[in-house]
């Protein structure tokens, strides 16, 4: 099977000798991909514990871009969600932008990222504070940032898991929302755009947007969810996707890259043959700059938020009884490492580090 260490084993040099000016985060994940499980980073023995063999694992570069090395910080994300969720309904709440804002945000990525988050938050925000909705000034507004479409290209958008509710303005009570509605999708969306704009006007570069993005809708989804359970295991998988895994790369012949994807609506898998120039350049334009954190929490999950969590779950389970409260909470299953030879669990035995292993990356 064709992997995206291989391939960018066998053309990264010639992609960099093209671009000499390539970004420095973008250097680093093409090294880190490169030496991904080849012992660069050194290796632990595990030995399996139904038929007693002994085998040597290679370590992961724990690149936040390798498709290697997430899904184990996914099942992680999940397990910390599921113990904080709270019971009620939870609403997802995608926040897009148009496409003629695109070419502007890749060039200023840091600065239009900040700008997304602050002014989707803010949005949220206000509308929940409206008495006629929900009448709270500290809902929960956690979100992760993607940047990608089905076929690799360029689509930065926000995804919110949101509680249906949020605490009083004295912090003593929790304010539900309605069960099916959180805010009216139709005024986030010109709330967002407006919000975005006055960023951009503090930043001084208004003037460098195509003005046609604030006369086209900027779309916002609103999904129901009964319970938390099943909204923060639908997304999860998502929060730490990275451009494309090792499972859609189909076969790399010449310089063709062949590799699957779906649309939107269609469960029928379709096959795409890229140039390999092309493909690396679309795989490191999702490339996040270094540092930059792609799940945030805003309202009463932010860390400077002095109310426990358990206080807020006492107050939601007194004014609103839930059948979320009794539902069974199934943690998944943490990851095992299996041997290769009968397939059962192994338990490690010994780690050995480089002088390399400080290349980790999981902000």
């Amino acid at each position: 099977m064709t992997t995206l260490r291989d391939i960018f084993t066998a053309f990264a040099p010639e992609y960099l000798e093209r671009y000499p000016a390539l970004p420095t985060a973008h250097r680093k994940v093409i090294r880190a991909i490169q030496q991904c499980q080849s012992g660069h980073y050194g290796h632990s023995l595990y030995q399996c514990q139904t038929c007693g063999g002994q085998h040597r694992v290679n370590h992961s570069c724990g690149n936040r871009h390798c498709p290697q090395c997430q899904q184990h910080t996914t099942q992680q994300w999940l397990q910390q969600h599921l113990d904080k969720q709270l019971p009620g309904p939870h609403f997802l709440l995608t926040f897009t932008v148009p496409a003629p804002l695109r070419p502007f945000i890749r060039s200023h990525q840091r600065l239009a990222y900040q700008a997304m988050f602050h002014a989707s938050a803010m949005a949220l925000k206000r509308l929940a504070t409206d008495e006629r909705f929900i009448g709270t000034d500290l809902p929960c507004v956690p979100g992760v940032l993607h940047t990608l479409g089905r076929q690799l290209q360029y689509h930065p958008h926000l995804h919110y898991i949101v509680p249906g509710g949020g605490l009083s303005k004295d912090r003593t009570t929790w304010r539900p929302s309605r069960a099916n509605f959180f805010v009216p999708v139709k005024a986030l969306s010109p709330i967002y755009r407006a919000l975005f704009k006055e960023e951009m006007r503090h930043a001084g570069l208004l003037e460098q947007i195509d003005q046609q993005a604030w006369t086209v809708p900027w779309n916002v989804h609103s999904q129901a969810n009964h319970h938390g359970h099943s909204a923060f295991t639908y997304l999860a998988p998502y929060v730490f996707k990275v451009a494309i895994a090792n499972s859609r790369i189909v076969s790399l012949t010449d310089r063709t890259v062949t590799c699957t994807s779906r649309q939107v609506g269609s469960a029928r898998l379709r096959t795409a043959h890229l140039d390999v120039m092309e493909f690396l350049r679309r795989f490191l334009q999702h490339v996040l700059p270094d540092g930059f954190v792609k799940v945030r929490h805003f309202g009463f999950l932010h860390p400077s938020c002095a109310i426990p969590l358990a206080t807020i779950r006492l107050l939601i389970v007194q004014g609103q009884p839930s059948d979320d409260q009794l539902t069974q909470r199934t943690s998944p299953q943490p990851l095992a490492v299996r041997c290769p030879t009968c397939g059962a669990p192994m338990r490690v035995g010994m780690r050995l580090w480089t002088a390399h292993s400080d290349f980790v990356d999981t902000g």
